[in-house]
């Protein structure tokens, strides 16, 4: 199973995007707090997110509860990283990506302390980094795609004959 964890994620429009993403895809979608929004019940209502009830999620109060909580295979994305997504073995069982923060990412030292595992997506020297939902779409599609993509739907029907 493909897991996506976002860690202190700040602005919900992106956090939408991701689980929309994660619906449309059956990835769990791992959020740690703090997050910087309201992920209540009425506040997905009231923002329209339809999608929300087809969403496997789960919330945890800080990074530490989340790793007790959870085992397998760690990728740490982050524009810090050597190893560019698309060379890492996204094959594993049990396989979750994690991402930081809009505003810095993840903390260095988790990043220090698992440097073989970080993950980069290339982009230009000068260039700021890609949104975080961008983002999280390239790596979990690479993740899929090296899974054959698992129990999705490959192919389309047109309805017009």
């Amino acid at each position: 199973m493909i897991n996506i964890v976002l860690v202190e994620p700040q602005i919900p429009q992106n956090t939408g995007n991701i689980a929309r993403t994660c619906a449309a895809t059956g990835i769990k979608l791992h959020i740690v707090k703090p997050i910087g929004f309201d992920i209540s019940e009425r506040a997905v209502k009231r923002a329209g997110l339809d999608y929300w009830k087809y969403l496997d999620m789960k919330v945890y109060e800080n990074y530490s509860e989340f790793v007790s909580c959870n085992s397998g295979s760690f990728y740490y994305c982050s524009t810090k990283g050597q190893k560019i997504y698309s060379d890492a073995e996204l094959t594993q069982d049990d396989l979750y990506l994690v991402f930081g923060k809009e505003t810095k990412g993840l903390d260095e030292q988790l990043l220090k302390a698992n440097y073989d595992r970080c993950i980069r997506i290339p982009m230009t020297d000068d260039s700021r980094s890609l949104n975080l939902s961008n983002s999280v779409a390239i790596i979990a599609y690479e993740a899929l795609r090296q899974q054959n993509f698992l129990s999705l739907k490959t192919k389309g029907a047109l309805t017009i004959i």
